[in-house]
């Protein structure tokens, strides 16, 4: 046989039985990454043990306020007056509710955040000190300072509420955008006052997380705010209202049942963290 009419560039049979059954293996799940951005299966971890961590903190919390956690007695109760979704009525004042303030807030976050730093510390062992050190911040700088703020101010406000609310200008007549008016006017000074403490709040942990990470980690590089930091906030918004009197509000009731789960987002942040490369 000629060598010479052996064609080298056409695949052989071997090398195509390779490369199929190369393609037709599935990749197996990628946890680590190294490229500062979490893969999916990590988001996935984090997402999941945050809510767990949130979810057990919230029963417990429930069970406490006298709450009944028989699986029966759930199920016979209809969903609209499950402890988590129960809201206030006008018409009912005495009615039962689950409270959410100060201590609620800061047990459900650390919950999340136990939750999400397990998770990854399960599932993404290589990023564990990038967890660490982003489950500090999200406690001190997203949680701890921005609620002791909010708290700090809406106690404030409620020794000097009768006299800053004598003060306001009111309209005269009955109708209903009158009294809608009036009822708004009343409410500027409290809603000014948590919008500010919040923002100052923010601001604060910022710096303090900034603070730690220099001197305990030695990590001089800023971390700056986040659009992602604003979002547990929304239970420091509620809080400042509910504290400032509007504990019977439906709206406010309704507003307070969405905290646990914007609560879960500081327990992801720390799960999906990665150390930068």
């Amino acid at each position: 046989m000629n060598i010479n009419s052996i064609d080298l560039n056409r695949p052989q049979r071997f090398t195509q039985d390779y490369e199929k059954n190369k393609l037709s293996q599935k990749p197996a799940p990628q946890f680590g990454n190294t490229n500062g951005e979490a893969t999916r299966n990590v988001k996935v971890v984090a997402a999941t043990s945050s809510l767990l961590g949130t979810s057990i903190v919230l029963a417990l919390l429930a069970k406490k306020q006298g709450f009944y956690l028989n699986p029966k007695t759930i199920k016979n109760t209809p969903i609209k007056d499950w402890a988590i979704f129960k809201i206030a009525k006008k018409n009912e004042p005495d009615r039962k509710l689950l409270e959410i303030e100060e201590g609620e807030i800061i047990s459900l976050a650390t919950g999340s955040i136990a939750g999400g730093l397990a998770g990854g510390a399960i599932f993404d062992k290589k990023n564990i000190k990038a967890k660490g050190r982003e489950a500090l911040t999200q406690l001190a700088g997203n949680v701890l300072v921005p609620v002791g703020f909010v708290s700090g101010a809406s106690k404030l406000y409620s020794k000097f509420e009768d006299s800053i609310v004598a003060v306001l200008p009111q309209l005269s007549g009955e109708g209903k955008v009158v009294k809608f008016t009036n009822k708004f006017i009343k409410a500027l000074p409290a809603m000014g006052i948590t919008l500010l403490a919040l923002g100052a709040g923010i601001c604060t942990g910022s710096k303090v997380t900034n603070f730690i990470n220099e001197k305990l980690f030695g990590q001089k590089q800023k971390r700056e705010i986040k659009t992602s930091d604003f979002a547990p906030h929304v239970d420091d918004l509620c809080l400042g209202i509910t504290l400032m009197g509007a504990k019977d509000s439906p709206v406010v009731s309704s507003i307070t049942r969405t905290v646990p789960l914007f609560l879960a987002i500081p327990g992801y942040q720390v799960g999906k963290a990665q150390e930068k490369v």
